[in-house]
């Protein structure tokens, strides 16, 4: 596996949950402490470390340590990963020609069946 599918794999995992979602959204807003982070959610410190310690080592969130607070800030490059990825697609789904009537047609007309875009007669 590449370092960037791993890197992407983590990022996805990352975001598979919703309430690291919500952290992603908060600290693209502003940094914030992880007190913050715990008091916002409802969640207790223990749960948000987890949470941190999978968003810090998807790349996605950096920690700043000053005197007993720990501050988190987003790491915005690995959101512009994710979006790079998701950009190489759109110029199929630009295509037009994504819709499984249409992968269905070519299917059928590569068998013989009958030809693209052509209703059959009765």
């Amino acid at each position: 596996m590449k370092a960037t599918e791993k890197n992407l794999n983590l990022v996805f995992d990352a975001l598979a949950n919703e309430h690291r979602r919500e952290m992603i959204y908060h600290l693209s807003l502003q940094p914030a402490s992880i007190s913050d982070l715990a008091a916002a959610r409802d969640l207790s410190l223990q749960a948000i470390h987890k949470h941190i310690n999978l968003l810090v080592e998807a790349g996605m969130v950096t920690r700043k340590k000053s005197g007993r607070t720990t501050f988190l800030t987003l790491n915005r490059s690995s959101m512009r990963e994710i979006q790079s990825w998701i950009n190489q697609f759109q110029a199929h789904w630009d295509g037009g020609n994504e819709t499984l009537e249409n992968y269905s047609q070519t299917i059928e007309f590569k068998k013989g069946l009958k030809s693209p875009n052509k209703k059959e007669k009765k």
